[in-house]
């Protein structure tokens, strides 16, 4: 009999696990503990971010292993989810520059143009010194990704729930059992556990070697102008005209331009968190549109909130314990690799080893201050 496998968590990273899983032929059973759909964590909303455009090889190759995945997922369900607009980077000559050796060494197209020849182009951003497009950039649908991952898997024979919480869960033998507060426990020869922001509080007593995780609220803005879903995808790097630490981001939606900052939200319990706009946070970043994105000055701002789970490093959590596979720490920037992260962790469960700069108890940058 085909090994089971329990998966806690059913955003993002839990539902293309399920996927890649029950493709392999596990028997996969999903427990989420809010409906489909849900606005509670990290994986809901009509946008975020497809990009190759990273200047470490090892996430370029990961974005690469991931696009033919969200392709293959889109024929499979029959939902479209990523639509390539093209993606522009642009901000210091050096990080372009980093960016755009990257894509050259993978062998993917990419153009460096001056800021008056993007300005061509796209005349609502304004560009900063240097500018590069690479036309495998675009946006995903956050929601329909998710949607179509889990009807994917429950294609396959995987048993998706939704509204189970989960209160415990224990290594049993050489297996688990989930302990839920909705009907009774459910046993199998393994667990992924992908809780998002819910992680620090979930999988210190599951495995040794978690690092610090952050869990902040973010909190972008839409724009709603007539020709949103024409604007590429875009980040704003630090270090010519523009000194935000983190850069800004922003892409088209059918909710309008969204633009934000990143990793800059206070630390919250998502729990207890109060998703109440932050006017401060919202001024901060309608004064960034009126200096560089004229095309939607003049659009009225409407503020959304979600959850970033960060480490030290930014680099991910991937990791198996035992019976027990973690996922966590995806710090912002994880959504785009998904179904990478599903085959990743699929391999874990079925014995290989992990990938050494998502490990466990890996060494971590030294504090600063």
């Amino acid at each position: 009999m085909a090994p089971s496998v329990v998966i806690v968590g059913g955003g993002v990273m839990g539902a293309a696990t399920a996927w890649r899983l029950a493709e392999r032929g596990h028997r996969v059973t999903v427990l989420e503990r809010f409906g489909p759909g849900h606005d509670r964590g990290s994986s809901h909303g009509s946008s975020r971010i497809f990009r190759l455009t990273y200047a470490d090889p090892w996430y370029v190759g990961l974005a690469l292993r991931a696009l033919p995945l969200w392709r293959r997922l889109e024929e499979e369900s029959g939902r479209p989810v990523l639509t390539l607009t093209g993606a522009v980077d642009h901000g210091s000559p050096r990080t372009v520059g980093k960016l755009a050796d990257a894509l050259r060494a993978a062998g993917r197209p990419g153009l460096v143009l001056s800021p008056a020849e993007a300005a061509e182009r796209w005349p609502g951003l304004r560009a900063d010194s240097t500018v590069l497009l690479h036309p495998e950039g675009g946006r995903l649908h956050a929601d329909a990704s998710v949607a179509a991952l889990l009807s994917a898997a429950a294609g396959l024979g995987a048993d998706v729930r939704h509204g189970v919480r989960v209160r415990a869960l224990r290594r049993t033998g050489r297996g688990v059992t989930v302990e839920t507060e909705e009907g009774g426990p459910v046993v199998a020869d393994a667990a992924v556990v992908a809780v998002g922001g819910w992680s620090p509080s979930f999988l210190p007593d599951l495995v040794d070697g978690l690092p610090p995780l952050r869990v902040t609220q973010e909190q972008p803005l839409h724009f709603a102008v007539d020709d949103a879903l024409e604007w590429p995808a875009f980040v704003h790097h630090p270090g010519a005209g523009f000194d935000e630490p983190g850069g800004v981001y922003g892409l088209g939606s059918e909710d309008g331009v969204k633009v934000g900052f990143h990793a800059v939200g206070p630390v919250v319990d998502p729990d207890h968190r109060d998703r109440t706009p932050d006017p401060a946070a919202a001024e901060r970043l309608e004064r960034y549109v009126r200096a560089w994105l004229p095309g939607l000055a003049r659009a009225h701002p409407e503020p959304v909130t979600c959850l970033y789970t960060s480490t030290p490093d930014h680099d991910f959590v991937v990791d198996r314990r035992g019976p027990v596979t973690v996922l966590a720490g995806f710090s912002g920037h994880g959504f785009k690799f998904a179904p990478a992260i599903g085959e990743l962790a699929a391999d874990l469960v079925e014995g290989r080893s992990a990938a050494e700069r998502f490990v466990l108890g890996r060494p971590l940058p030294a504090a600063v201050g």
